[in-house]
């Protein structure tokens, strides 16, 4: 949160399962198209939140396995954990919150009494969270009892039910609506908070985020029984809260729009020639559609023609300097060559590219320095390289108006390439 230095243009904060993440979507295309529409208007003034009821070690394992951007804030395992950035620090002050009135050992000792409840993995157990499989139809009855007899062993909880089959044992002061409520009260303190807030959920578990004050709220397409279900008994007539004709991220760009919270066209959405045009200079703008001009190339979804050949020859220096992943130095006209002759190599194969964390500052009146993660995915495969460019709009010949004159990679996050159809 501290990257910003005052209030967040908007803080989106969003479920990851069937929500931000779609997982009937095998080519994952709409959360591709939320990344390149955060990455080229939000990234810069907004705060990206991801509230999941995954422990720390699943959330990691859909990192690994989907395109996802990097969150400024995680809020885990149900609303029991918030860390901050890439590096997961976590926020004592919310450890502090939740210690009253629980005690994980009673919850242990009492739940083992109760046979309709099935332990989840290890991994789900967490310092301020029990959690259980509990079928349906018993459901009702086993947070009843449950909940009165924690009670009278002085506990303050709550019991959530989610997924059809998912139940959370949590501290009272706990829960996904209550972080959010932490972090805005949080946030006030610093006299930053956000001038937009959007909730985005499909489960029982996401009904809290749509229960604070001044949040715009929406209810993805594929929204689950019980959360429509609270819907139409407490929010149907709220007007901050929308149920969208989209699934998962696609619901969430919608909801972008509806609300008037910002542009919620995905430059994924572009058609080629619109995407290249030269408007405005935005250099992460120019990083996004350069990234999604070389998916396209590599796909074979871009005609080997001159004209888009022009394009590559007009935004790259004649003079400009890669320097690759693997330290060696080479000539951007060079990599251009390469380029060239790689034009539909991944074609037919399930291959994406995205770009994360991109952040520019202005060297002097023409020249940009700007910094992102640039990330490759092929079927189950990913690679990353952290990447430097510097752009410049100083006498830049052709219609694009801008031109990249020198990049540095290197690997990150334990990437390796065998060097094949890696360009920068």
């Amino acid at each position: 949160m501290n990257r910003l230095t005052s209030s967040a243009r908007l803080m989106i904060v969003s479920d990851l399962d069937h929500t931000m993440v779609d997982h009937h979507d095998p080519e994952n295309l709409s959360i591709l198209r939320f990344n390149a529409l955060w990455e080229a208007k939000y990234r810069h003034d907004s705060l990206l939140v991801f509230s999941t009821g995954r422990s720390p070690t699943l959330y990691k394992q859909l990192r690994k396995e989907k395109p996802m951007l990097t969150p400024d804030i995680t809020i885990m395992s149900v609303g029991t954990e918030i860390t901050y950035g890439n590096e997961m620090v976590p926020d004592e002050g919310w450890v502090d919150v939740l210690n009253h009135k629980w005690d994980k050992k009673i919850v242990t000792e009492e739940t083992s009494k109760f046979p309709e409840l099935t332990l989840q993995s290890e991994t789900e157990q967490r310092p301020h969270k029990a959690s259980f499989y509990v079928k349906k139809e018993k459901a009702q009855e086993v947070m009843k009892n449950l909940s009165e007899v924690l009670v009278k062993r002085g506990l303050d909880v709550k019991i959530i039910y989610s997924g059809g089959m998912d139940l959370d044992i949590l501290p009272q002061g706990a829960g996904k609506g209550q972080a959010l409520a932490y972090l805005h009260k949080k946030l006030i303190a610093e006299g930053k908070l956000p001038k937009n807030t959007l909730a985005c959920g499909d489960s029982g578990n996401d009904a809290e985020l749509f229960t604070i004050p001044d949040v715009h709220g929406v209810m993805v397409k594929n929204a689950q029984e019980e959360l429509l279900h609270w819907y139409s008994e407490n929010a149907k007539n709220n007007p901050k809260i929308i149920h969208a004709d989209e699934t998962c991220a696609a619901g969430i760009i919608q909801a972008i729009g509806h609300f008037k919270l910002g542009p919620n066209t995905s430059p994924r959405d572009l058609p080629l020639p619109d995407l290249l045009k030269s408007d405005n200079f935005d250099p992460a703008f120019e990083v996004v559609k350069f990234y999604l001009f070389l998916e396209r190339w590599q796909r074979a979804e871009v005609e080997n023609s001159e004209q888009y050949l022009e394009y590559l020859k007009a935004v790259f220096s004649s003079c400009g300097v890669y320097l690759n992943p693997y330290g060696v130095e080479q000539s951007l006209d060079d990599v251009i060559k390469k380029m060239e002759e790689s034009c539909g190599g991944k074609k037919g194969k399930q291959y994406r590219i995205w770009v994360d964390q991109v952040f520019s500052s202005q060297l002097d009146s023409n020249t940009w320095l700007v910094k992102f993660k640039k990330w490759e995915q092929t079927g189950e495969e990913q690679k990353c390289c952290f990447t430097t460019a510097i752009l410049s709009t100083k006498d830049v010949k052709g219609p694009h108006g801008v031109s990249w004159v020198h990049v540095h990679q290197t690997w990150v996050d334990g990437s390796k390439s065998d060097g094949k159809n890696w360009f920068l």
